[in-house]
């Protein structure tokens, strides 16, 4: 059997073939780096998800006395001039600075230095990035501008920097990586889908390192109008935040808005090890589907989340039963969280009532297109250090809400494989599989 080596020109990224079939190559998380309203670097925020400390609390970013809702998961203590100087802030929204610092702790992580690659190691090196709303802070205070009469001082910068892509392309220039710089949005999804891209370009041959994650930054006041107006943001607990993000619970009225970066580097097993960069997770498999259904408004049914599932088990050449534990997309909205219960019921059937799972969201809010990045973040977490974490608020169960959510307190369990499940506006559902590394 001869096995051929095909170079890709483009890009110098080698590809096995073995009779003419593509061979599959095994991906891995090799760094992480979080920013996250319960803990800025990754072990902070593991350590307070583990134990169900919230980051929820008043808006401090504006003055959200107007609102309907006045709190949110809002990074508290992270200092944007530490990353990139007061002249480059000006141009850039919050987004960017949460992405550069995730990004760094992740490369670290991963025993990269990225300042001391060669041309060529840096052609082999991307971005995919996840994200639903961009820089909405750059834009609105740019149309403030506008009309309040200061348009001398509006940005150059005023459309390269209110597009979505200019979140991968900021990362690219920052830390010189000359490969694919993609952003994917589509919605709360963004950022698994993001990730199942990279990990399908690094699976097929396409590229052998990519810097991939999700980030959003959407706290601002035209953000927080428009949910408000949708009514989709809890109302309820301005005056206790840590209260108000409450997953399956039976008086959930809403879910808060949160903000944050989780990244990851994903590389092809044999350049991590062959670098000594520690194995911190497998990705298995991807799926993805749409219900076809509403704007804003999930299909009832379930059957299109379930059937997402059902393709990432699929890809991931898993049997239902060897899922140990699922990270939900459990918003804390009702019509959401119910739907989410029925998929997981549609997809595994009587098993579902014996899988841990749990929504992280109660503690970090939901950030938009990182949401999914952040599940992963935590079921990779979990599955080192043999602990679930919990859905905290759950006070009072809802009867079509009848799943163990890990309630309150984390779980102690070993497990090997996470299942990461995300859904999103316009009715796009997507997962991810994750496999326990060995994080040497």
């Amino acid at each position: 059997m001869v096995i051929v080596m095909k170079q890709f020109p483009h890009n110098g990224v080698k590809m096995k073939r073995d009779n003419g079939k593509v061979s599959r190559r095994r991906v891995v998380v090799s760094g992480i780096g979080v920013v996250s309203p319960n803990g800025i670097g990754a072990q902070a925020f593991w350590q307070a998800t583990r134990l169900g400390v919230s980051g929820i609390k008043t808006i401090s970013l504006f003055d959200p006395s107007s609102l309907p809702c006045q709190i949110a998961g809002e990074v508290t203590g992270f200092r944007p001039d530490d990353y990139l100087p007061s002249k480059d802030l000006k141009r850039v929204g919050r987004a960017v600075s949460l992405a550069i610092a995730a990004t760094k702790e992740a490369l670290r992580s991963a025993r990269v230095d990225a300042e001391a690659m060669s041309l060529e190691e840096r052609r082999t090196w991307g971005v995919i990035l996840g994200s639903g709303g961009g820089t909405p802070d750059f834009t609105e205070q740019q149309y403030r501008l506008y009309f309040t009469d200061q348009v001398r001082k509006a940005s150059a910068y005023n459309i390269s920097s209110s597009t979505i892509g200019t979140l991968s392309s900021e990362l690219s220039l920052y830390f010189d990586l000359k490969g694919p710089s993609h952003v994917i949005s589509t919605g709360c999804g963004s950022s698994t889908d993001a990730i199942g891209y990279a990990f399908n370009l690094i699976r097929f041959g396409l590229a052998d390192h990519l810097v991939t994650g999700g980030v959003d930054a959407t706290i601002t006041p035209g953000i927080m109008l428009g949910f408000s107006i949708m009514k989709a943001v809890s109302s309820s607990h301005n005056r206790d935040p840590q209260r108000a993000s409450r997953p399956f619970d039976r008086l959930r009225d809403g879910f808060v808005l949160g903000e944050g970066a989780w990244m990851f580097i994903l590389e092809e097993e044999e350049q991590a090890l062959s670098r000594g960069a520690p194995i911190y997770a497998e990705i298995l498999g991807y799926g993805a589907t749409c219900d076809a259904y509403h704007a804003v408004r999930l299909d009832p049914s379930g059957e299109e989340p379930a059937r997402a599932m059902a393709l990432a088990l699929q890809d991931a050449n898993l049997a239902k039963d060897e899922v140990g534990y699922v990270v939900l997309h459990g918003t804390s909205t009702v019509l959401n969280d119910r739907t989410e219960t029925q998929a997981i019921k549609l997809c595994f059937g009587r098993r579902a009532y014996d899988i841990p799972m749990s929504s992280i969201k109660s503690m970090i809010g939901h950030p938009q297109g990182a949401s999914g990045a952040a599940g992963i973040a935590a079921a990779i977490f979990g599955m080192k250090d043999n602990v679930l974490p919990p859905t905290i608020n759950y006070e009072e169960p809802d009867p079509e809400c009848d799943l163990n959510y890990i309630p309150n307190r984390g779980l102690e369990r070993a497990v090997e494989i996470s299942l990461c499940n995300c859904i999103s506006f316009g009715s796009k559902n997507s997962a991810l599989v994750v496999a326990r590394g060995d994080a040497r």
